[in-house]
Order: C-alpha cells, then sequence, then structure tokens
C-alpha cells in the first residue's frame, strides 16, 4: 500500500474552515475546503490521529479509488476492479453508502446495491462463503461519492460518527451535536481562555455537551479516547501497532491534563429532569472532578465568587416551537443579559441562537457574529465582551464618556495600595464608607417600544378609578388601538395575558415580528409586572374545535376575583383562559336578576354565569356543554364558591339536549360559539344559520315571565328580523360593554328576548 492517502473528512455544514485549520494541525498535507468536507493527503499515522484527536468532523473516509462513470455497469465495474481480499475477508460484513446522482444513477438505494454486488461477486468463494450486510456494525463501511461522473470509492475509518463520542447517552430534546458544541466553543475562544486556567459557566446546560466540549479541550483529553469501535478495526490494512502507540500517547496526554488542578466549568439547567441525565453523562466522560451542574433558572445563576476569575458564559437558548413563545423567549434572552451585566462583569459570553433578533434583545453589543447550521436551522453565534461600553441602555454616551467609564473600570481592578487609616476626636478608627454599589440599568426601549409602553400606561390610568371603584382585578388594557401592534393585553390580578393577532399577508413578517418584541419588552415595564408573568398566544381563525383544544399541559391555575366570586383561570394551556372578560357585565346581570329563579347557562363553557346566577341566589342552575374538560372545570368553579349542590352540569349537545328536555327555566343565557361540531347540525353548528332553530327551541323552555339573554362575537353576526314577530327583542349590546372594552365596540352582541 502507498504511504499517502486521499483522505475527505467530513463535518456539519459551516464548520469547513475550522476543520481546515484543526486537520492541518494534525498532519493532514495539501488541504483543500469543499461544502460540509476537507479534503488532503495523510500518511496512516495522520489518518490514525485525525480519527482520535478530531473533534469537529463527523468521518474520517480513506479513498480507494477515483474512476471515471458514465452508467451503472461502470459503477459496477470500476469496484470490482479493487482487489477487496486486500481490505476483507470472504466470509466478513460490510455496510455501503451512497451519496450523488447522475451518470444513471437517480436512486441511492440502487447505486448502493451495485457497489455491493461488485464487492460480493468479488470475493465469492466456489465455496459459496461470501460477505453479508450488516448496516449497523459492519466490519467494513464503504462509501461511494457521486460528483459530475466521477466515482469516488473510500473506507470508512470512523465507523460511527465521530461526534458521538459515548458520553451522550442522555439527551434532550434539541440537544447539539458534539462537534458542532465543539466548533462553538473553539470560535468563542474558549481554548485560550482554559489555556490562561479562565472559568466556563453555562446557564442553560440542558444534559452538559458544551461542559463536556469544553472539559475535554481543557484537559487536553482526544474526544474519541474511549471509543471502542472503529472502522478499520476489522480493516485488513489496519496497522494494530501504529495505532496502539497513537493511543496510549493519548491516554498520556489525557491523564497528564486530569492531573493539573481542574478549572471551573459550572452549568446550570432550570429543568429538574435533566440534571441527573447530565451528571450522568459528565461522569461517563470521567470528568466529575472538573464539571458540577446544578439546579437553577437564568436569571439566578452565578460565576464564580472569585471576583479576580475571569471566563467564558456559553449558552444555547432553547428554541420556540410553540405559539406564544416569543415572550417566554424574549424574557428569557432579556434575563440573559441582566445576569450578564450583573454578574459576569469583564468576563466573555457566547451565545449560539436561531433567533438573531432576539439576541439583539439581550442589551448587550456582540463585537462579532458567526454563521453556523444546527442541522437544517441556520443560526449565529454572537460573541460579547462584557464590558461597560458594550451596554446598550437608556442613556447615550459620547466616546469621552466610554473612555472615563474604562479607565475607571481598570481603576477599580488595579491592586489597591494600603488605606492610611483615618481616626475621629476620640481616637478611634473611622471606617471607610463602601462605595456604592453598581447600578445596572434595564436596556433601552426602542423607539416603538417606548410609544407601545407609553400607550399602556395611559389606558392604566384611564382605567384606574373604574376598576377602584368596581373592584375589578381582571380588565383588558389594550386592545390593538394601535395597528402597528396588533394584540389585546389583559390583566388577571399581577399575571398579564397577550393574544398576539396575526398580521395581515401584507405586513413584512420580519417588521411584524420585531414590532412584537418591541411590545413584549415595553408590557413588563409600562405594566410593573415580572416578566414570567407574561404569557402570549397568537390568535388565528380557528376551524372546528381547535379553539377550545388544548395548547399545553401545564395545568397552571389561577384564582381570581369577579362580583364577589372566585373564578379559576388558565392562562397557559388553551387559547382562551375560562374567563370571557367582555361578558363581565352580562355576568352581574344575571347575579342580580337571579335571585329565587331557575338558571339555565347553555354552551356554558367553564359556567362563570352559573357561578354568579348561584351568588345571586338562584334557586337551581344547569349548566350544559359538550366539553367535559370544560364542565370539570365548570365543576371546580362552583365548588370553589360553596355552590355544589342544586347545581346541576349536564354534558351533551345542546341543541340535542334542549330537545329532549321538558323542564322550565327562569332566566336562560345562551353564549353560543360561531362554529361547532355537532351531530344535531349535520356534524357543524352555525350561529349564522341556525339561529332560529336554537333559540326556539330554548324559548320553549322559558316560564312565563321569564328572560333570556342571547349574546355572541361573530363579527358579521345579524340576527334574524322574523324573531321580532314572535318575541319581545331588544338589544341591549351597548349595556353589555364596560370601559376596558369601549374601544371596541365589536366585542360582541348581545339581545334581552322575551315572549310576547
Amino acid at each position: 500500500m502507498s504511504d499517502q492517502f486521499e483522505i475527505f473528512l467530513t463535518c456539519p455544514k459551516g464548520l469547513e474552515g475550522l476543520l481546515i485549520e484543526e486537520a492541518v494541525g494534525l498532519g493532514l498535507e495539501e488541504a483543500r475546503e469543499h461544502t460540509s468536507a476537507v479534503r488532503g493527503m495523510a500518511t496512516m499515522e495522520t489518518a490514525y490521529r485525525l480519527c482520535l484527536w478530531s473533534r469537529l468532523a463527523n468521518r474520517v473516509l480513506l479513498v480507494l479509488k477515483r474512476f471515471p462513470m458514465k452508467d451503472a455497469e461502470d459503477l459496477y465495474h470500476g469496484v470490482l476492479d479493487i482487489e477487496w481480499q486486500d481490505h476483507m475477508l470472504n466470509d466478513g460484513t460490510l455496510a455501503v453508502e451512497f451519496s450523488g446522482h447522475g451518470s444513471g444513477i437517480d436512486n441511492t438505494h440502487f447505486g448502493a446495491l451495485k457497489v455491493k454486488d461488485a464487492i460480493v461477486d468479488k470475493l465469492r468463494t466456489p465455496q459459496g462463503d461470501r460477505p453479508s450486510i450488516d448496516k449497523l456494525n459492519p466490519d467494513l463501511r464503504i462509501h461511494l461519492r457521486l460528483d459530475r461522473g466521477e466515482a469516488i470509492l473510500s473506507l470508512d475509518l470512523s465507523g460511527h460518527s465521530l461526534h458521538q463520542r459515548g458520553y451522550r447517552l442522555q439527551q434532550g430534546a434539541a440537544p447539539l451535536k458534539e462537534n458542532l458544541a465543539a466548533a462553538i466553543l473553539i470560535r468563542s475562544g474558549w481554548p485560550r481562555i482554559a489555556a490562561e486556567g479562565g472559568a466556563l459557566a453555562d446557564p442553560m446546560c440542558g444534559v452538559g455537551t458544551f461542559l463536556v466540549e469544553a472539559a475535554m479541550i481543557a484537559a487536553d483529553m482526544a474526544p474519541n479516547l474511549r471509543r471502542e469501535q472503529w472502522g478499520f478495526t476489522a480493516w485488513l490494512g489496519h496497522v494494530p501497532a501504529l495505532w496502539k502507540k497513537l493511543h496510549e500517547e493519548a491516554t498520556e496526554r489525557c491523564a497528564a491534563g486530569l492531573a493539573k488542578p481542574p478549572l471551573w466549568i459550572r452549568g446550570y439547567e432550570a429543568d429538574p429532569r435533566l440534571i441527573q441525565p447530565g451528571r450522568n453523562n459528565v461522569e461517563r466522560a470521567g470528568l466529575s472532578e472538573w464539571i458540577k451542574i446544578y439546579q437553577g433558572e437564568v436569571g439566578t445563576f452565578e460565576p464564580r465568587p472569585d471576583q479576580n476569575q475571569k471566563g467564558l458564559v456559553i449558552c444555547n437558548p432553547p428554541y420556540g416551537e410553540r405559539l406564544g413563545d416569543e415572550a417566554s423567549l424574549l424574557y428569557l434572552y432579556q434575563n440573559l443579559g441582566e445576569r450578564l451585566r450583573q454578574a459576569c462583569l469583564n468576563w466573555e459570553a457566547a451565545v449560539f441562537t436561531g433567533a438573531p433578533d432576539l439576541g439583539k434583545r439581550m442589551g448587550i453589543r456582540s463585537h462579532k457574529q458567526y454563521s453556523f447550521w444546527n442541522g437544517a436551522l441556520p443560526c449565529k453565534l454572537l460573541l460579547i465582551k462584557v464590558t461597560p461600553d458594550q451596554f446598550v441602555t437608556g442613556e447615550r454616551r459620547t466616546p469621552e464618556q466610554r473612555q472615563v467609564e474604562r479607565e475607571q473600570a481598570a481603576y477599580d481592578q488595579a491592586p489597591s495600595e494600603p488605606e492610611e487609616r483615618k481616626y475621629n476626636k476620640n481616637g478611634n478608627p473611622i471606617k471607610p464608607t463602601p462605595a456604592p454599589a453598581p447600578v445596572i440599568e434595564q436596556p433601552r426601549l426602542s423607539e416603538g417600544g417606548q410609544m407601545f409602553a407609553n400607550r399602556l400606561q395611559k389606558n392604566l390610568k384611564a382605567l384606574g378609578k373604574w376598576v377602584k371603584r368596581e373592584g375589578i382585578d381582571c380588565y383588558r388594557v389594550y386592545d390593538a388601538d394601535m395597528p402597528e401592534y396588533s394584540m389585546a393585553i389583559d390583566l388577571y390580578q399581577d399575571w398579564v395575558h397577550v393574544q398576539e393577532y396575526a398580521a395581515p399577508k401584507s405586513i413584512d413578517p420580519e417588521k411584524a415580528s420585531a414590532r412584537m418584541f418591541d411590545a413584549l419588552a415595553a408590557i413588563p415595564q409600562a405594566l410593573n409586572i415580572d416578566k414570567s408573568r407574561v404569557v402570549v398566544k397568537r390568535r388565528e381563525r380557528q376551524s372546528g374545535t381547535k379553539q377550545y383544544e388544548r395548547q399545553a399541559a401545564q395545568g397552571k391555575f389561577v384564582e381570581v376575583n369577579e362580583g364577589g366570586v372566585q373564578l379559576l383561570v388558565n392562562l397557559t394551556d388553551y387559547l382562551d383562559t375560562g374567563l370571557f372578560l367582555d361578558h363581565r357585565p352580562m355576568r352581574m346581570r344575571i347575579q342580580k336578576e337571579a335571585a329565587g329563579k331557575r338558571f339555565l347557562n347553555l354552551y356554558c363553557y367553564t359556567a362563570t354565569a352559573s357561578v354568579h346566577a348561584a351568588k345571586g341566589g338562584a334557586r337551581t342552575t344547569t349548566s350544559v356543554d359538550l366539553s367535559k374538560t370544560y364542565l370539570d372545570w365548570a365543576r371546580r368553579n362552583l365548588s370553589l364558591n360553596g355552590f355544589s349542590d342544586k347545581n346541576r352540569l349536564e354534558q351533551g349537545d345542546v341543541m340535542a339536549w334542549l330537545e329532549a328536555s321538558r323542564d322550565e327555566y327562569d332566566l336562560i343565557f345562551i353564549d353560543p360559539p360561531t362554529f361547532s361540531n355537532s351531530k344535531r347540525m349535520e356534524g357543524i353548528f352555525d350561529v349564522q344559520r341556525d339561529q332560529v332553530q336554537l333559540i326556539d327551541l330554548a324559548m320553549a323552555r322559558l316560564a312565563p315571565g321569564g328572560v333570556l339573554y342571547f349574546s355572541n362575537n361573530f363579527r358579521k353576526f345579524t340576527l334574524e328580523e322574523n324573531l321580532a314577530e314572535r318575541y319581545a327583542v331588544e338589544e341591549i349590546t351597548a349595556q353589555t360593554i364596560d370601559p376596558d372594552f369601549a374601544r371596541n365596540g365589536k366585542i360582541h352582541r348581545a339581545w334581552k328576548i322575551t315572549a310576547r
């Protein structure tokens, strides 16, 4: 065999520049960069060293042959021409991977099959012995790449991808591959910081991938030192003595590195379910003395208490997967920025993000950005120097002021001279006045964000006297007042519930997203609410029962007060909260009129109107809804107020239930959905189409002298004129709109209907 081999190193897209530097450092010659790969020449020793030490490559491919290829027959004969008996046994196992297309090969499975057939035919013995296929752990893994009519046939020396170091058997929901994590650390300057004895902290460490990769770099540990299976182990060209020598050298270097005083490497993770898996990964990597993982939120993580210790804060914030994640992600980035400014002054920081616009919301400028790919997702690595001149605050500083700040910071870090002690007139030493703690300014709102904050504060002030007089603690403070900021904002005591309306297609999505982030940044400041108590959802046109389907599973209920009753709202799990705030006047009207009456609540939802009726002294209440989930919620609302007796809950389709019922009621409330699945109406209830039949069925159950209240929020709804011919119909919409919904007179329409 030749002393020099052509080598292909594959890697994730975007790592080519880093990989070529690493590979040349490990001995690769004539190195050239390709898309997701590096190509060069290497001895067998260098090839082994690349397998053992490359932190960035996926695979190390040793090229066996290049040949021109016009069709499938050329492919077969080109592979058949190799002396395969020099590479594997007749009864060995192999796996074939094929990439590329053209030259009559448009199906990679067909291409791999032709390669396999040629190898098997070459090695088949007269006795019938032949290689077999083993896709998981073959003796030989063969790779053929078809590139513009040329076939490049290679032996995969790595076996399984080199990013699989073996320590990470447990992982979180969206883990970084180990080689991508290593690349991010290298781009972030960690090798330099580690060589200087610096520290590393990951405030969102997941299962510890950054931590382990960082410790391996700092301890001079070969990333694949602990791997037992290799693609060359059963290869007949393998040189065991050479491999043993390189492996022993790496083992000695690792032992020497781990014998040094360990660097301070710490991870913090908010999800308690990931703490033990992370610690298990650290232990499998043999780095328990170097790495510690703690449970903690981003806003509470602490770097090393030693004020002179500096280092790197690195993290990969989670990506949003659900509608409404914008808020939690924005506040996560803001919390990270605040923590960096407060606790990590003069450290360096690296934030790997799939949402670079959110990185701008941290309140610190990045001095460098690098593009990466995490799978198919384009990402940015933001590099930050945590120094006051990089902070984005409400105060604009001149270059001269920044220079003064830098000089002051340098002076503060310089070793202090022994201070001359001062004494008062009684001869007692005067204690020096401690220096005031540095004031950390909040990130400055954008012009649009400040304008939005001003509007919120104006609305809050305008509603203040009414809210206080009426004793209301749940109300709407903003409802798309400014067309550019299309959302509704409701206060539930000390919680904020934001519903973002989907932007029209004519609006640039990037501008809509930027405005949303401006608004979300303004809300906590304008309303004086903690960021963790802001919940965001996106409201779009829903079909069928989708509006009522569960969106999340936090199961977190908040108890609120309205008109002397306690009600449970859930701000996170459903599109709606369990309490329609615009119907507050209707509920209060029902409470005032319910004394001694039999009350019927149709499409009752969480039966808040029934609770008010019971509070008002209703003789009985009956609440009907198709959803068992909402009826269970209704039961909890009634029980919370001590109204479990004489309050009936009925599960069923309202139209069918009304047809079957023979009971009479003195007070009926109907607030139907615009559309709903219903067996009665051929699978779909349409309020505009089916209103007459619904009201007729309900009026048949109304006792003499009784009142039916009908309401709905379909903007285009018109009440059928012929209903007024049979019943006394009075529109009372204006009487059912409170000041917090006065800006939106079309939030609902309501009628009072009685028998003539």
